[in-house]
This record gives structure tokens, sequence and C-alpha cells, in this order.
């Protein structure tokens, strides 16, 4: 009996938030807010824009350098230092080229 009852409450929920939103338009539609409380509805998203750009820009000053762009490009690297040791190669010239494998 729970699961049923569970089953019905989300489809209850979806049809009730539903009238609730469709009461809620007609309403706004038949009763619009006077131009003082929308002016003040604008300032306050601007408002909130500003202060929600404020923590990005601070979040990405933060940690910008954990997100860095894979298309620009690296900074040279310095080259690895290999240590010349008597067994690493025959000589110290370049090696020969590998042979050319047929497809």
């Amino acid at each position: 009996m729970d699961d049923l009852l569970l089953a019905l409450a989300v489809p209850a929920v979806v049809l009730a938030s539903g009238v609730y939103a469709v009461c809620d338009c007609r309403r706004m539609r038949r009763n619009p807010p006077p131009p003082h409380t929308q002016r003040a509805a604008r300032a306050a998203a601007r408002d909130v824009m500003r202060r929600a750009e404020a923590v990005v820009d601070g979040a990405y000053d933060t940690l910008g350098g954990l997100y860095t762009d894979p298309a620009a490009p690296h900074p040279a690297q310095d080259a690895p230092v290999v240590t010349g040791r008597r067994a690493a190669s025959r000589d110290r010239g370049p090696s020969r080229p590998a042979p050319v494998r047929k497809a």
C-alpha cells in the first residue's frame, strides 16, 4: 500500500503545481503589479546579477589556474636532464632511424 501511495503522490504533486502555476499566471494577467514594483524588481535583478558576477569572478581568480585552456599554447618546458651512463648507448651521436615497415 505504501508503494501505491508513493507512486500516486508524484503525479498528484505535478498536477497540483501545474494548477497553481496556471492560476498564478491568470491572476498576474488580471492584476498586474504597479510600475514602481516592476522597476524595483528589475533593479533587484540587476543587483543580484552584479553580486553573482562578483562571486564568479572571485572564484575564477582563486581557482582559474586549475582550468587551463587546452587550445592555448603551453609554455616551453626545460628539457629533461639526461645522465651520460656508459651502458646507455654505443656512442654519443644521434641514433639511426628505425627501418621502414611495409603495410
